[in-house]
Formats: C-alpha cells, sequence, structure tokens
C-alpha cells in the first residue's frame, strides 16, 4: 500500500504525538502495540499502555492492532539481560529489543498487512546518504535517543521514519495537548519496561530460581577487603550497596566470574584511555576498516569523547580516547559519532 505507514503505539504521549503528525503529513496510518512482557496481562498494563494506545488511534480515526510477542522477547530480550549478568556484563536491553524484536517484528506485522512503512517516537533523525540510510542525532539533545538505534541494519531504516526528529518534548507534549490526547502529560517511563520497580536482581533470581554465591571482596592487589553477596548485585563503577565500611571511598572495578570476585579500588582507577568494542555494527559507512576519528558514548547519559577507532582482523573496534574515560563497563553498547551522525556502533567486550 503506498504511503502507508505502521505507527508503534506505547501508549504513551510521544508516540501518539508521531503517528498523529504522520496522519497531518498525508500518510495512510494505522498504529500498533506490540505486547512483549507477561505483565502485559494485567488490567493495570492494558489501562496504562494498550488502551490509551487504542484511544489515541480512536480520536485520529486509524486503524489499531494489538500483536503479541511475549515468547519472542522472552527467548531474546529477557534470556539475553539474564546470560549477560551471570557473565559479569551489564547489559543494555533496549539495545537489544530495538534491533531483534521491536523494529524486526514490527516490519514483519507491515509486511502481513501490506503496509510499506515503520514509525516509532524515538527523538533521532534517518535520511538517505549516498548509497546508505545514516541516523543523526534528535535536535532535542536531553532526549536524544540515537544511541538506542546504533545497532539498527540497513534494511530496518530503509523502511523506517522517526517523525520526532526536529522536535522538542515541550513541542511534542504541546502538540498532543493541542489535539486533545490524555496522554499529553503522561510521565515518561525511566525503568526498564519489564523491571519497572528498578530491581533487577530480584527479577533475575525469580527468573532464575538461583541463589548466586557470596564471594570476596578484593582490592586491585588482590587483598580480602570483606564478602559480596553475589556478583550479579555490582556493577563497574558502583559505590552505594557494597555493605563495606572502609576508611576511604571504593568502587567496583571489575569482577572477577572464574574466582567470584568482586574488585574494588579508588575513583582514579576507573578512568581508562581504551576499550575494546566487539559484534560492531555500521551504519553511515559499510565497515570499520580503517582507522578513523570519532566521539563516542560508552553508555547513555555518556557525553562523547573524542577518540581513534582502530579496527582488527577479528571483526573488533579498539577505542581509544583522547582523555581517560570513567567506568567503561562490559557489555553496555559503545557508540560511534561523526558530530550529530550516528556512524555505528557495538558491545563493549
Amino acid at each position: 500500500m503506498s504511503n502507508s505507514v505502521l505507527a508503534a503505539m506505547s501508549g504513551g504521549v510521544d508516540s501518539s504525538a508521531a503517528a498523529l503528525m504522520l496522519k497531518n503529513g498525508g500518510y495512510d496510518v494505522s498504529g500498533m502495540t506490540l505486547r512483549l512482557w507477561s505483565a502485559c496481562d494485567t488490567p493495570l498494563y492494558k489501562l496504562q499502555s494498550e488502551l490509551d494506545a487504542k484511544s489515541v488511534c480512536d480520536t485520529l480515526g486509524i486503524p489499531f492492532y494489538v500483536c503479541d510477542y511475549r515468547k519472542e522477547f522472552c527467548d531474546i530480550v529477557i534470556a539475553n539481560f539474564i546470560d549477560a549478568y551471570e557473565r559479569g556484563e551489564t547489559p543494555n536491553p533496549c539495545v537489544i529489543c530495538n534491533k531483534n524484536v521491536k523494529f524486526e517484528f514490527m516490519l514483519r506485522e507491515a509486511d502481513r498487512l501490506g503496509i510499506e512503512r515503520i514509525a516509532t517516537g524515538h527523538y533521532a533523525k534517518v535520511e538517505r546518504s549516498g548509497d546508505r540510510y545514516i541516523i543523526r542525532k534528535g535536535a532535542d539533545d536531553k532526549k536524544d535517543q540515537s544511541y538506542m538505534l546504533a545497532m539498527l541494519t540497513q534494511d530496518q531504516l530503509s523502511r523506517v521514519l522517526f517523525p520526532l526528529g526536529s522536535l522538542t518534548k515541550n513541542e511534542i507534549r504541546e502538540i498532543a495537548e493541542s489535539s486533545g490526547f490524555s496522554v499529553a502529560h503522561k510521565k515518561d517511563s525511566q525503568d526498564i519496561c519489564f523491571i519497572p520497580d528498578g530491581d533487577y536482581v530480584r527479577f533475575i533470581e525469580e527468573q532464575t530460581k538461583k541463589t548466586y554465591p557470596y564471594g570476596d571482596f578484593v582490592s586491585a592487589d588482590g587483598s580480602i577487603l570483606g564478602k559480596h553477596k553475589g556478583l550479579i548485585r555490582y556493577t563497574t563503577g558502583q559505590r552505594k550497596g557494597l555493605g563495606l565500611a572502609l576508611p576511604a571511598p571504593m568502587y567496583v572495578l571489575e569482577k572477577d566470574i572464574e574466582g567470584n570476585r568482586v574488585i574494588l579500588g579508588t575513583n582514579e582507577q576507573l578512568f581508562s584511555h581504551e576499550c575494546t568494542v566487539c559484534d560492531v555494527n555500521a551504519i553511515a559507512t559499510s565497515s570499520f576498516d580503517a582507522p578513523m576519528r570519532a566521539d563516542v558514548k560508552v553508555r547513555y547519559s555518556h557525553s562523547a569523547a573524542g577518540a581513534w577507532l582502530y579496527p582488527s582482523d577479528d571483526g573488533c573496534v579498539k577505542v581509544v580516547f583522547d582523555e581517560p574515560q570513567r567506568a567503561i563497563t562490559r557489555g553496555q553498547t559503545a557508540a560511534f559519532y561523526d558530530g550529530d551522525i550516528l556512524l555505528g556502533g557495538g558491545k563493549i567486550k
């Protein structure tokens, strides 16, 4: 169907405004909510998400669909999340979900319905540049979500629209309010969707039915400082919640999985000049096959820092920063930028 688009509807203000903007822009719009987590069954979820999304679609006079991908979400996102923590990593489930679940299955449903494109409420821009589709940062620096899209493929980008990329959050709320949407002032979700209370340790223990063994806190020189309560409870840079009485502040430097140890050190020891990034995805270029300059974010909240990227024969990229960066964490996504252009990214090894 020419000029047709399937808009992802979360029941929030961003996706609602995106659907409105698409309709006003002359697109033939349909809305869809992907049911991704088992908690979607609860009446509270349906009231706050699916019913809000349906209300917006009804107001716009567009079709609304709900598709159930809970099993796929658990098999892909939840399993990866738990495995990563058990490997001593700190994962970013939203990056995994965007590539392998949300965009993948939205496109599958679009094909089933005979719809040409999909759209989401991400604060980012997509455009054609030569023979590549590229992502640019959103206009609202505080809301830019390009980092979360670093693993999207060219096939996915060729069919996606980001209507909110040139607007600020305040402008989006004004659009929603002027259109009479009940979600205009709905709070943004701040937590991982499947762990709304933020207690990821409880979540992992409930899912795995495991009790993770205690072990030693040690200093960088191997001196025992006390007992930890299971490796999954700690992440690089963590200071609070260690349960130790120490003469000076100490932070988690790394985790020794084989020895079941958490290595602590000073804040100064958290800084590093380099990291290795694997599972690399190239967006603005076909590959990273020569040394190049980039600004690199090592977590969503990180301010991009200048660095050199050095490709290796195994497909990984060595990142060497101009200045040492704090708490570079295994399992997080590193995103590479040239100004506001997202070059690509990968997982910190």
